[in-house]
């Protein structure tokens, strides 16, 4: 039986033993049925517990067994990581679509209301030009940015240029703007 067990196992390497044992099992069957045959006897099963190697060739295989399951977590782990920060990125990219587009709306929803006031005030008020109103208009303005800041905890130092001439020069300058992105409308088409 060693013998046979020991001309088979030499040309195995050790996980394909473990997986063939009855490969081997056979082999010995085979050899020691004819041999206990011409006795009288007829052996009709082998059966191999277990397959012990050496200690240092188990240690061995325990190391190779746990660096392919590293590295197969660690593969895993990097598509994790890397389906995470895609998603993660999508998800930026969305708010920031919404974030716009929630902009967009607020502002045009400004233009309308600012639209209204002004064409109801200069009908309502006899006298006063639509440049009144909207001088008027960004003057509130003006002041309501200031007093937001003022609230606002995270801010520590505003320094605005104050009074009545600073806050008509901050009105002229809007209008020019708004003039000279009209004009420049016009000339592009």
């Amino acid at each position: 039986m060693f013998g046979v067990v020991r001309a088979l196992v030499p040309r195995m390497n050790l996980d394909d033993l473990f997986e063939q044992k009855g490969k081997a099992a056979k082999a010995v069957l085979e050899d020691l049925g004819k041999v206990m045959g011409d006795y009288g006897y007829s052996i009709e099963h082998i059966l191999m517990v277990d397959i012990i190697p050496d200690p240092a060739v188990r240690a061995a295989m325990n190391e190779i067994n746990a660096a392919q399951r590293l590295h197969i977590a660690g593969v895993y782990k990097g598509e994790a990581d890397k389906i995470l920060q895609v998603k993660r990125e999508e998800a930026e990219a969305e708010s920031k679509y919404l974030g716009g587009v929630g902009v967009a709306r607020q502002r045009q929803a400004i233009t309308d209301g600012l639209r209204e006031n002004i064409l109801d005030f200069s009908h309502k008020v006899e006298g006063t030009s639509a440049m009144e109103v909207m001088d008027l208009i960004m003057i509130k303005q003006y002041f309501d940015t200031i007093k937001d800041l003022g609230n606002s905890s995270k801010n520590t130092n505003v320094f605005i240029p104050d009074g009545p001439g600073h806050v008509k020069d901050i009105g002229e300058q809007i209008r020019n703007w708004l003039m000279e992105a009209s004009s420049a409308q016009l000339n592009v088409e």
